[in-house]
């Protein structure tokens, strides 16, 4: 980097190409104050406040620090009384529109943090006349009296969430922030991102929760954590506010995942912790209430159906009983459901307790129904299921396919990122059924017909063979099986999958000749890819794209399913599945299986377990009569969710830990009150496999425990002489079992905070672009294996004519158990709905707002419909978090046969308007 040595303040320095003179003050230790600018990430500098400013020896006019850049030999007074007299003259022009300090919005501002240190706190000029306040969005307040005009937060919502809705107004002092055309922030189309409000240096935009009803803030944190947020599998390291023992207020940290960016969830989702639902003691049925799948239990009032007990009654009780069941009716009578919500930790333990106490291999949890058969894909062409390089490779793309998901919605600090390459000039292609707010970037959005995609996707690796766009010399070194899927893509034609797919011919050739000619091309999928009956094939079909046009390995390049859940990664990889062992090592192979029972003191069953919807039907059978569930809720998520919940209902014996008592725990035996994510602390990996540690902000709830601690207690019930201390011995011993956690200590872990694995040095970072020089398999090529059109499971009929398909909005979460319990998401988006396109509205006769009958060969329900552009004709999109709506009763259970995974995004279904509703029904 070139180095160029000026003058600062009469002392030598030195600046790196592109430093401004306020970075490289602020590497001297120099204070130059500054309002406009924002030295974090992504931000950049503007000049307009003025604030500022510095005198270059032999200029006319001074020069504003935060964008100047040095040159040789200048000479640079920060504060020569030129410079400290335009300082002070700045802040006390704007000190004079400014509400008193003491009332003012935020009087610990960074804007009057600046004020004291230049020494104006009162002006000699007239205030100007200012604007009404907006108390209109239930987590944001909006305060244009305090505003500056410095421009932060419309860089904020334009340039670095990318979100365009923030922008300046009218003309001269008329000037205004607004927010779309000029609406209150709470009707305008703000997806509450907060990014504007940790922008803002005057307290013009506040969190709601810091304010009184005069509007001057009130709240202030007694102290400070670092942490992660609790959701999806972004992994955004996070600030929790902590007030007497409460959080307050999230902030995001400049993490490697998200540069202090945060969504609306992961800003203002906290607070289901708090909620008086939770669970503080443990809780046993009742003896006379029996079990029945339509049973519901009131959360605020379990005692209904059961009633509290002493921690040392409930553990007894709940091993008792699966103890009995493994002694009297075998190892295979007993199944475990682990969470992807909980620490890396949490994971080894149970799956280790479910092989070791229960004696086989039947655990699992929700990566079987996310990204089962992407997995499945993966190990059979790459012998690894993890993401080949992080989201923030957009970065450095020239061109991006999104097939399959809806990042704005499910991951939206990556989607940031993906943004912000298309500003920069990346080409975007969004491949998906729904259009989206993606969409809107993309150079080009293919909106096939669902369930088709491996037509269209063998439609494009035809073009890219045929028409010799092929990179050979990547294909002859680092693959195989390339001859035979030449062979088979003969009948692919994208003249001949036009009419299947519904996407042009020519718009087919004109991507696949992009993906395959860019210099660096990268995919990600979603759960659109996954979660078919042909999920495992759409993935197949992905890989082999990447493989012969060598577009992996490589900065910018790769493959990388975007995953679900906060620790879907890291559950996975910490064993919680039926066919592996920790770090996918098979149940089936001896020689793999040898250390851990060596280790574990104990033999291990060699024969795969059952997946989640197989142990649904083991019940049912009569094959599985006794279950421990931990953090998931099976009775929500699971497909054709009457007959799970059937099942649940007919166990012998059920152990729920949870924080509510969930839909799960209606049908439960015996119901542990657990710890919430801010409430523990461990390791969680993110969609990048980096490994982050998690603290623990405040303590559970009453009586509520550590599951750590509860998974420890039911083994030791069970005869297992377990004695861990805390999450840094179990994760001692999974470094012992685990290859990818090989120079990745819980020591590193605190003193760094975050590291991807793999990591080839203890003092190296790891590596975030993998197979860059080969693959994990016996060969060392990645295997390309050919795809076969499918169609779905179910199709539409005369009976059932429309596609139903699930998924999730912006500010719910899986189930809801948690974001339906935050004030802020569930005001946000307080009732079950479900979209249609406002054509199929009218055709219906249906209005906004109406209540539709939604019916499939499984089940039915009532709710509100809403008019949605983004989806196409003859479909139904319905979010599955609602309980009083919920979508997985209508979903069809058929299994993708490689991944097992059910076909969520895919079955028919028959919708129909039904009388209006009155106000007291």
């Amino acid at each position: 980097m070139t180095k160029i040595q000026f003058e600062l303040d009469g002392k030598q320095v030195e600046a790196i190409n592109g430093e401004t003179i306020w970075q490289v003050a602020k590497r001297q230790g120099r204070e130059i104050p500054h309002l406009c600018y924002s030295p974090e990430p992504d931000y950049r500098p503007d000049g307009n406040c003025r604030a500022c400013m510095v005198e270059v020896e032999g200029e006319r006019v001074l020069a504003a620090s935060c964008k100047r850049t040095p040159s040789v030999g200048m000479k640079v007074k920060s504060a020569s009384a030129r410079a400290v007299a335009a300082q002070k003259m700045v802040m006390e022009l704007l000190v004079a529109d400014q509400p008193a300090r003491a009332t003012s919005h935020d009087p610990d501002s960074k804007f009057w943090h600046w004020a004291e240190k230049v020494e104006v706190t009162e002006s000699r000029f007239p205030a100007a006349e200012r604007w009404h306040g907006d108390a209109s969005h239930p987590a944001m307040r909006v305060n244009l009296d305090s505003c500056i005009q410095c421009g932060l937060c419309v860089r904020a919502c334009r340039e670095v969430q990318v979100n365009d809705v923030i922008g300046m107004a009218y003309r001269n002092h008329d000037s205004k922030i607004v927010f779309d055309f000029d609406d209150p922030m709470g009707e305008s189309t703000c997806v509450a991102c907060g990014e504007c409000v940790q922008a803002c240096p005057t307290g013009a935009l506040m969190p709601a929760v810091m304010l009184d009803e005069n509007q001057t803030r009130v709240t202030y944190p007694d102290r400070k954590v670092d942490s992660l947020c609790p959701y999806c599998g972004v992994g955004c390291q996070v600030t929790y506010n902590v007030k007497d023992e409460k959080v307050i207020y999230a902030e995001g940290r400049d993490g490697p995942a998200n540069h202090n960016r945060l969504c609306v969830k992961g800003r203002f989702g906290f607070d289901y912790i708090h909620h008086p639902n939770r669970l503080t003691k443990p809780l046993v049925r009742l003896p006379n209430v029996r079990k029945d799948a339509n049973d519901q239990v009131d959360p605020a009032n379990p005692f209904t159906h059961f009633r509290e007990a002493s921690w040392e009654e409930a553990l007894d009780i709940a091993a008792r009983g699966l103890v009995k069941i493994r002694d009297e009716k075998g190892v295979k009578a007993l199944a475990g459901f682990g969470s992807a919500k909980g620490s890396n930790e949490e994971a080894y333990l149970f799956q280790k307790l479910v092989r070791t106490g229960f004696g086989s291999n039947n655990v699992d949890h929700c990566t079987r129904l996310c990204h089962a058969s992407s997995v499945a894909a993966l190990f059979e062409g790459l012998a690894s299921g993890a993401v080949s390089a992080p989201f923030a490779a957009a970065m450095d793309a020239d061109v991006i396919i999104v097939i399959g998901a809806n990042p704005t919605v499910n991951h939206p600090v990556a989607a940031t990122f993906i943004k912000n390459a298309a500003q920069r000039g990346a080409k975007l292609i969004v491949i998906d059924p729904r259009t989206q707010a993606l969409s809107r970037h993309a150079y080009k959005h293919l909106a096939f017909k669902p369930g088709s995609d491996v037509a269209l996707l063998n439609a494009m690796i035809h073009t890219i063979i045929t028409e010799g766009l092929t990179d050979e010399q990547y294909i002859a070194g680092y693959t195989e099986g390339f001859d035979d899927l030449k062979a088979r893509i003969k009948d692919f034609a994208p003249e001949k999958m036009e009419p299947i797919c519904g996407i042009p011919a020519e718009t087919i050739r004109e991507v696949a000749r992009m993906y395959a000619s860019a210099k660096a091309s990268i995919i990600f999928w979603g759960m659109g890819i996954s979660q078919h009956v042909h999920g495992t094939d759409n993935a197949r079909c992905l890989i082999a794209l990447a493989l012969i046009t060598g577009q992996v390995g490589r900065p910018g390049t790769g493959l990388h399913p975007l995953r679900g859940q906060n620790n879907v990664q890291g559950a996975s990889d910490a064993g919680l599945i039926p066919m592996f062992l920790p770090d996918y090592q098979p149940v089936g192979r001896t020689d793999l299986r040898e250390p851990f029972e060596h280790l574990w003191h104990q033999k291990l069953d060699p024969v795969r377990g059952l997946t989640v919807v197989e142990i649904i039907n083991a019940i049912h059978a009569g094959e599985i009569t006794g279950m421990y569930i931990e953090g998931e809720n099976p009775a929500m998520s699971d497909p054709d969710l009457q007959h799970a919940r059937q099942a649940l209902a007919k166990l012998e014996h059920l152990v729920v830990q949870d924080l509510f008592v969930t839909e799960t725990a209606f049908h439960a035996d015996v119901i542990l009150p657990a710890s919430a994510f801010a409430e523990k602390s461990g390791t969680f990996t993110n969609t990048d496999r980096r490994v982050q540690l998690a603290r623990e902000v405040i303590r559970p709830p009453g009586d509520a425990r550590q599951d750590l601690w509860i998974i420890q207690e039911i083994a030791k019930r069970m005869g297992l002489p377990w004695n861990y201390s805390g999450p840094a011995d179990v994760f001692a011993e999974m470094t012992e079992v685990m290859p990818s956690l090989k120079n990745i200590t819980w020591e590193r872990l605190v003193r760094e905070g975050a590291v991807t694995y793999p990591v080839d040095d203890p003092h190296k970072p790891g590596n975030e672009i993998i197979f860059t020089t080969g693959f994990p398999t016996e060969s060392g090529r990645g295997k390309i294996v050919p795809a076969h059109v499918i169609p779905p499971d179910e199709l539409p009929d005369a009976e059932y004519p429309m596609v139903l398909s699930t998924g999730r909005v912006l500010e719910h979460w899986h189930t809801g158990s948690m974001t339906r319990r935050s004030n802020v998401l569930d005001q946000i988006e307080p009732e079950a709905v479900a979209f249609m396109s406002p054509k199929d509205m009218r055709r219906m006769k249906v209005w906004p707002g109406d209540f539709v009958r939604l019916e499939t060969r499984r089940g039915a329900v009532e709710i509100k419909v809403r008019s949605d552009r983004d989806v196409p004709e003859n479909m139904v999109f319905m979010p599955f978090c609602y309980a009083e709506a919920a979508a997985n009763l209508l979903t069809n259970p058929a299994l993708d046969p490689f991944g097992k995974i059910p076909e969520f995004k895919f079955c028919a279904v028959k919708a129909e308007r039904i009388e209006m509703r009155t106000a007291a029904e």
